[in-house]
């Protein structure tokens, strides 16, 4: 099976090509700028390029029909427009990543399916993907256009230690270790899941192919739910601490202070979320999470452990934590 990747090195991405690998019987393209390098073990043929150059991309998708192209760096409705006039004709599937956070938010109910709406007033990011969506969508039904789509959780690979403020590096685990408060949205109580890129690939390829899923749309995240206290107090553990000191500050407040933090929380992260993975195991059995929170953290942070150059501090997050734990403490004085 022929495989194009539109990215290819990518948190998600790299995993699926490696279980490609893996797996065997796929020859598969990454199509990207080259700017991470990552060693796959096995043949894997590189175009560099920008996906934003329109002939380069039209090239790419004439240069040989691929059984399967995936988007997995299509964020805007002007790029999934750009899949559709190259790759029209040029493939017998075409997956886009999107990304749960185009679902309603608030939502109505914490579980949520396929068929949940796409409505996400206040993050432009997830707006985008809904957008793009309906556009791949209306390509479908109007002229066939082989879509499927996959909507990913919170997912994480080697090396990444996702938080709810301060991105996946090393920051928070640095201070956590020495002792320092870490800011928490909410009451920590909220429900939430975190996906590794290993198991995702797993659903990702069990869809290349099948041609009952184009059409569709598929959630693939985990089944391990977490109140957001456990995420970082697994955090703690796994980088051994007993416990990490929590501030817990409301989505709102933080919102005010830090907007573009408040985007991805008001937009998805400060919600109850849980999702019914039923449809992706009926169409790919073999899909189940395999490696929970314990484990995924404390392989991310030995990997950081293993070589001082991965550990790298933000000094500007560092100063969000402290601004908004001094913050808190104003507060709670008055």
């Amino acid at each position: 099976m022929k495989l194009l990747f539109i990215g290819g090195t990518g948190n998600i991405s790299a995993h699926c090509v490696e279980l490609a690998l893996r797996k065997g019987g796929y020859e598969i393209t990454v199509y990207n700028r080259a700017q991470r390098k990552v060693a796959f073990d096995g043949p894997v043929t590189t175009i560099v390029g920008d996906r934003h150059d329109r002939a380069l991309l039209r090239q790419v998708a004439e240069s040989g029909h691929y059984d399967v192209v995936a988007d997995f760096i299509g964020y805007t409705p002007e790029e999934a427009e750009d899949d559709i006039r190259a790759f029209t004709g040029q493939t017998g599937q075409f997956i886009y990543i999107s990304s749960v956070a185009a679902y309603q938010k608030p939502p109505h109910d914490y579980l949520m399916n396929e068929a949940t709406p796409l409505s996400n007033p206040f993050w432009p990011y997830g707006q985008n993907k809904a957008i793009s969506e309906e556009i791949l969508h209306r390509a479908y039904r109007d002229q066939g256009f082989p879509v499927t789509i996959v909507r990913p959780w919170h997912t994480y690979g080697r090396g990444v230690v996702p938080t709810s403020l301060a991105g996946g590096g090393y920051t928070t685990v640095d201070r956590i270790r020495k002792g320092l408060p870490i800011v928490c949205h909410g009451d920590g109580q909220s429900l939430w899941g975190l996906t590794h890129s290993a198991d995702l690939a797993v659903g990702f390829l069990g869809l290349c192919g099948n041609p009952l899923a184009i059409g569709e749309a598929f959630h693939i995240t985990t089944d391990e739910i977490l109140t957001w206290d456990q995420i970082y107090q697994t955090i703690a553990r796994s980088a051994g601490v007993a416990e990490a000191s929590l501030v817990h500050i409301a989505s709102e407040m933080i919102a005010r202070y830090y907007p573009q933090q408040g985007l991805a929380l008001l937009g998805d992260l400060a919600y109850s979320s849980v999702y019914d993975n039923s449809k992706i195991k009926r169409y790919v059995p073999e899909y189940r999470t395999t490696i929970r929170w314990a484990q995924g953290s404390a392989a991310s942070i030995a990997w950081m452990d293993a070589d001082p150059a991965r550990r790298t501090v933000d000094d500007k997050l560092n100063a969000m934590y402290d601004h908004l734990v001094s913050l808190q403490q104003s507060w709670l004085s008055v």
